[in-house]
């Protein structure tokens, strides 16, 4: 039976295939887009991973904010293995001529850096490295200023000469995000500079390559073991740049589930399809009913065939996608955080191939059941017979498929709450356009007949027997849904980042004032710009040891909102409540208050890891155990720009500690220039941070996330409109009875498409509206709940996304009906 079944199975796939092509086509666009999202993520991690001695500069790294290690501690470094001080700081970097400053990352290395990897600087370099008064810069850096090597920047109160331009920094990827070009001195060149002072803001990290036996871990461990109490924030190997790692994955899930999206809406096509190929076989399918064949051999006949079909749409797909990391690397190779490993990885393969076999079978079950309750008598009866209920069986099928596929989505996903939250959004979503769907066919059917005939005819067609209305407003109406909150969110964050932001910002961030310059920073400032609005606080940084007596290097998984866990964080003192903040929870302390050290936490981060009032916390401020009882807790208003710290303490307990100022200054936009170069001048260690440039870095960063999304997004809008041509292509043979009676009856062509565009406007014009209303109510949770900002769409590039949807949807339709004008009277009305 089953060698009976194949060759039937083959036989019949040499005749139509019509449907099974729109079948082949959606599977294949869904999958390939699974698999390349998967692909290219793998591959990406996979650099990550080979790369992490060169990205973290060694196999461990020891780092401490505003504090170097100890005489004891760098004998216990070195006694591991050979050890690199690498120490990193903003730093203002200017051309002494002409006097323009711009913000900088400065990096002193010694002699031993890099561990790892080789320091290039590009060709007519004076010297392989910087040594002394010298320093090496990064292209960026050598194009703000117009410097060339020969030439001299200032930093802090040194000279530099600039011997080179950096071509390879090893580990410049692991540093994560930074808001100004890099430039490298030695420790010499550093200590010039006289920027390292007690209290200035700096990193100190210590790189030790180890012997090939010791591992990491066990080095990490002496170390705590030695000293408990130091504070140390550690990395090793395994992971160079947890940040890149962590927004790669991250970002890689959410494509995956919109990619999954768009595997969903091609699923409707699936039916589509294999309903319209299996329509076209019915007489095939009687006919073998007739010469005994049983419903078993019908089902497991047309499955095989569609099985076959589905397997080698998804082979192509999965070629497609193992392809994506390879051209990705040769065309956009130079913006992604490190080179690829170009490799074959089964994992996402597997894992798009399961969806899309999950996918083909869940859309072609209720088909399959259709088709197997075809009856011999339908020979004679020519498609007039309703179509039947799909059985208990079928429909425990359907739900078990659904169960599954959602199954396999929360257990390949590292966040199940966001994987469960996003699959229910989009369960409502989709449930919410099959009813409009349904709301519209109703509405169609039940609105007073125009008397035109053909505008009659046209709202007929909505709501016929088998229209495909419905469906078509749930593929169609995603696609179009999510290019909309897509192109609201992007205009609200543009219009956010270039107009409102740049408003209540101030002109700049100072930081590393020192503390008894207070008065003459001032005076520098207002004399430029005597209206200008300064505000000043002090400020260290350390991180954050423990919290409620749990360390926190051994809480496994740090939710998102508990952030403040990472690193270092700043810290301020403060005798009164902080702007901006509005106390929640418990008590300010009072003025003058010399008790036990108390600290005022953010409401949120403070729920996120389960803190009260009256629990403790442990800081680590230039290497010393500070541990604060929560006061209070407070809302902090982030919308003000200012400086907004997550941890405040009463006065007494951190004005012993060396400590600068950090300043916002908000100046007419004339006196920015001058103020940052006076500045520059006469405080060499403060570092100011133009607001302008790090909103500028931060959208950009935003548009790239959203052409990423909106990438994926176009494969759920590939696939509606695979649904839609499906949809034409099975309706034709109706519509094509149509075409003939109303040529019969004396209808022109031109008559005849008018009825077409009058449906498809009515549709495109439905689908548009629904896209405009929910893509707008998305784009507003997204930008008000999520990034916390105010909501304010570019109305006409929005409205021209979904009219280009709506005008898509006329056009598709349109030239759909022109094989339905080209019908023959004769050969038509012998098939009826």
């Amino acid at each position: 039976m089953i060698g009976l079944v194949w060759r039937l199975a083959l036989r019949d796939l040499r005749g139509a295939r019509a449907g099974l092509r729109l079948m082949a086509l959606c599977l294949f666009l869904g999958v390939a887009a699974l698999a390349g999202i998967g692909s290219l993520s793998s591959a990406i991690l996979s650099g990550l991973a080979d790369r992490g001695q060169l990205l973290l500069g060694g196999d461990v790294q020891f780092e401490a904010v505003q504090r170097s290690a100890t005489p004891d501690e760098r004998a216990a470094f070195a006694a591991l293995g050979t050890v690199s001080e690498v120490i990193r700081m903003r730093a203002m970097a200017s051309e002494p001529d002409s006097g323009r400053a711009v913000l900088a990352e400065l990096k002193g290395v010694d002699a031993a850096y890099p561990l790892y990897g080789q320091l290039r600087l590009r060709a007519g370099a004076l010297a392989a490295r910087p040594s002394g008064m010298e320093a090496a810069i990064a292209p960026g850096l050598a194009e703000k200023l117009d410097l060339k090597v020969g030439s001299r920047v200032a930093v802090g109160e040194a000279t530099l000469r600039v011997i080179g331009i950096l071509d390879e920094e090893p580990d410049r990827a692991g540093a994560g995000f930074t808001f100004g070009p890099a430039i490298m001195v030695d420790q010499k060149g550093l200590a010039a500079t006289g920027l390292v002072q007690p209290g200035s803001l700096y990193s100190a990290s210590y790189r030790i390559r180890l012997p090939a036996r010791t591992s990491p871990q066990q080095a990490i461990a002496t170390i705590a073991q030695q000293f408990p109490n130091a504070g140390w924030e550690t990395r090793d190997r395994s992971n160079g740049a947890p940040g890149t790692r962590r927004f790669v994955e991250r970002l890689g899930q959410f494509l995956t589930l919109v990619g999954l999206t768009a595997l969903a809406i091609a699923g409707i096509g699936v039916g589509n399809g294999v309903g319209s190929w299996l329509d076209g076989r019915r007489t095939n399918i009687a006919t073998l009913k007739a010469l005994g064949a049983e419903s078993a051999f019908i089902s497991r006949l047309f499955l095989l065939q569609i099985l076959i079909v589905a397997l080698a749409a998804m082979a192509l797909g999965l070629v497609l996608g193992a392809a994506v990391p390879y051209a990705i690397a040769a065309g956009m190779g130079d913006a992604l955080p490190v080179p690829p490993r170009l490799a074959l990885y089964p994992a996402p393969l597997v894992q798009a191939a399961l969806y899309g076999l999950l996918i083909a079978v869940l859309f072609a079950l209720a088909p399959l059941a259709r088709a197997r309750s075809v009856s011999a008598a339908s020979l004679f009866r020519s498609g007039v017979e309703a179509p039947p209920r799909l059985a208990p069986r079928v429909a425990i099928g359907i739900g078990t498929l659904l169960a599954l596929i959602a199954g396999l989505a929360l257990f390949t996903s590292d966040d199940k709450v966001f994987a469960a939250g996003f699959l229910a959004s989009i369960a409502g979503l989709l449930i919410l356009l099959a009813g409009l769907g349904r709301g519209l066919t109703a509405l169609a059917a039940r609105v007073p007949r125009p008397k035109a005939p053909l505008v009659r005819l046209a709202l007929a067609n909505l709501h016929r027997p088998g229209a495909q209305t419905g469906r078509l407003v749930v593929a169609l109406g995603l696609g179009l849904t999510l290019f909309a909150t897509l192109a609201a969110i992007q205009t609200s964050l543009n219009a956010q980042i270039e107009t409102t932001i740049p408003k209540r910002a101030p002109s700049f961030f100072a930081l590393d004032i020192p503390k008894d310059d207070r008065d003459r920073f001032q005076q520098t400032v207002r004399a430029l710009a005597p209206q200008a609005e300064i505000k000043m606080v002090p400020s260290l940084r350390g991180p954050v040891v423990s919290i409620a007596g749990r360390r926190v290097a051994d809480m496994k998984d740090i939710p998102d909102d508990a952030w403040f866990l990472r690193g270092d964080r700043g810290l301020t003192f403060a005798e009164d409540l902080p702007e901006g903040s509005r106390l929640v929870e418990g008590t300010w302390w009072p003025k003058e208050y010399q008790g036990p050290p108390l600290v005022s936490m953010d409401a949120k981060a403070a729920r996120a890891v389960g803190l009260k009032i009256g629990d403790r916390i442990t800081v680590s401020v230039l290497g010393v155990d500070l541990e604060a009882r929560i006061a209070s807790l407070r809302d902090i208003n982030w919308d003000t720009l200012g400086f907004n710290y997550v941890l405040v303490f009463n006065p007494a307990a951190l004005e012993p500690a060396p400590y600068t100022l950090a300043a916002t200054i908000a100046a007419p936009v004339a006196a920015e220039a001058g103020i940052n170069r006076a500045v520059t001048a006469d405080f060499p260690s403060v570092t100011m941070v133009r607001v302008k440039d790090v909103i500028s870095e931060v959208g950009k960063l935003l548009r790239q996330l959203a052409q990423a999304i909106g990438a994926a997004g176009s494969v759920a809008v590939l696939a509606g409109i695979a649904v839609l041509v499906g949809a034409i292509a099975a309706a034709r043979r109706a519509r094509s009875y149509d075409a003939v009676l109303l040529k019969l009856l004396g209808a022109s062509r031109t008559q005849i498409l008018g009825v077409q565009a009058m449906e498809y406007g009515v549709l495109g014009l439905f689908l548009s509206t629904v896209a405009l209303g929910l893509g707008s109510a998305a784009s507003w949770v997204v930008t008000t709940r999520i990034f916390h900002l105010g909501w304010t769409p570019d109305w006409s590039q929005v409205i021209l996304v979904v009219a280009a949807g709506g005008f898509g949807t006329l056009i598709l339709g349109l030239i759909g009906a022109l094989p339905v004008l080209r019908a023959r009277p004769a050969e038509a009305l012998r098939t009826l």
